[in-house]
């Protein structure tokens, strides 16, 4: 009887596919590895809450590493790098391989713009002596959890003369913040009967600015002439510049470890910073890949990709043409060729809320990195869905990169859905499959995820990148 228990064990063993918490699968240097990478991590971060943002930084530390601005025709050879910035805001880095370019490259894509509160192009309004600016919400969010907590203002502002300042007010433990108002639960009974996609409507996503007068004037309008004349002494703009700016609301707190025991990273933005991050990293750390390896860092990516910073544009075919020139190759030789990580999160499993999740087909915190076979919603639409073929390639990359990684769906069929950049590449005839962080909270003010996950994608790339 002990014999065919013992058997049986070992069968299952052999046969069934068993997933593990990382922390049983890794070693205790690993783990000092993982931690360190995380603090890293959180720097970046906490200096990259904008699209832009994240394309000066990274750009900042590819210079640091002998990147240089690419140009069509340059002479390149293996180990040369090379980086394209897209109007400020995205960024195609390179590194050369040894192997001709007619073998494909190696592509990791991630996004760098996140949900948000964009302001209007004529934002600013006084009502009842208060300051307020207009907004339009940028990507899917949830929006009563954009309501009373401190944000900050980035952006750029474009004068009329055709000079720009930035802005950044709110970080700094100096600076004012703002937020937007909500109603004392006293007097909400009727809001709170309102569907939970109006508990607070888009309209009413004003951010408070101000509440002084410019002076003790009758004049209407003070308090607005006040904030207008603190603008114009700081920036030298008036209210016509607004037309011409860019400015983002984002959560004005810093990223912060999260748990008793430090585990995760909790903070705004990990949609997509965590796996653009990491993506990053791989390159800069990639000295002579045999395969010439391509970091794309995108925009647009939460409201379609549609734009001239965003995946379905042309901004990465024509670089791939061009680089492609270089060699005297043809772009589309290349492109179909080539093997690409499209580096975006998935969701969490979240104990709380368990009932949206096929537990048998999800993300679990701490599990390792997350490869997502296909996604999109209903009937996979809008998804590339990659062959088995490549799930069976990037498997084996994995394993032999010593990777912690595991499968997930983003929920259950017909639960809801979501796509990432994955499609637009594949449509250029590139083999394509996700892979990046699991994350609770998605899209909220305050994301979270797990330090271990974050080390194993940015272990998981510079496998790929290697390969």
């Amino acid at each position: 009887m002990e014999s065919k228990v013992t058997q049986a064990k070992e069968k299952k063993e052999q046969l069934f596919m068993q997933s593990k918490h990382g922390a049983n699968r890794i070693s205790a240097e690993t783990q000092k590895q993982s931690d360190a990478f995380a603090a890293d991590y959180m720097a970046f971060l906490n200096a990259s809450k904008t699209e832009r943002e994240a394309a000066k930084n990274a750009a900042a530390l590819l210079e640091e590493k002998g990147f240089v601005p690419f140009t069509p025709d340059m002479k390149l050879q293996a180990g040369d790098k090379i980086y394209v910035n897209n109007r400020g805001k995205a960024i195609i880095a390179a590194v050369i391989g040894t192997a001709p370019i007619t073998e494909g490259v190696r592509l990791c894509a991630a996004h760098i713009d996140s949900p948000r509160l964009d302001m209007k192009q004529n934002p600013l309004y006084e009502d009842h002596e208060l300051a307020m600016f207009k907004t339009h919400y940028y990507g899917g969010i949830k929006k009563y959890q954009w309501t009373t907590i401190p944000l900050s203002l980035h952006g750029v502002i474009v004068k009329a003369d055709g000079t720009s300042v930035e802005v950044n007010i709110g970080e700094d433990a100096g600076d004012p913040v703002f937020c937007v108002t909500d109603l004392l639960p006293h007097l909400a009974p009727q809001q709170m009967k309102r569907p939970a996609t109006e508990i607070v409507r888009g309209e009413e996503l004003n951010l408070l600015v101000g509440s002084m007068p410019f002076n003790k004037d009758e004049e209407s309008e003070q308090v607005k002439l006040n904030i207008l004349n603190i603008l114009h002494e700081k920036y030298g703009i008036t209210e016509t510049d607004f037309l011409s700016a860019e400015l983002e609301a984002v959560p004005a707190f810093p990223v912060r470890e999260l748990g008793f025991d430090r585990s995760m990273i909790g903070g705004y933005g990990h949609d997509d910073r965590v796996c653009a991050y990491p993506a990053l990293r791989a390159l800069l750390d990639c000295e002579k890949p045999v395969h010439t390896a391509v970091t794309i860092l995108t925009d647009k990516e939460e409201t379609g990709s549609d734009g001239n910073t965003g995946l379905c544009s042309s901004y990465l075919p024509y670089f791939l043409e061009d680089l492609a020139d270089c060699f005297g190759a043809k772009g589309r030789h290349v492109m179909h060729a080539s093997q690409c990580l499209s580096a975006d999160v998935n969701a969490a499993f979240d104990p709380t809320f368990p009932d949206v999740m096929e537990q048998k087909n999800c993300a679990y915190l701490n599990h390792g990195v997350c490869v997502t076979k296909f996604t999109g919603a209903r009937g996979k639409s809008g998804t590339s869905d990659a062959s088995a073929e490549f799930v069976g390639t990037i498997r084996r990359v994995l394993d032999d990169g010593d990777v912690v990684w595991q499968t997930g769906e983003l929920g259950k069929v017909d639960a809801g859905g979501g796509g990432t950049v994955a499609a637009y590449i594949a449509n250029l005839d590139i083999d394509t499959i996700d892979v990046g962080v699991p994350v609770l909270s998605m899209h909220a003010p305050f994301e979270v995820v797990s330090k271990l996950d974050v080390f194993m994608t940015y272990r998981a790339f510079c496998t790929f990148i290697a390969s």
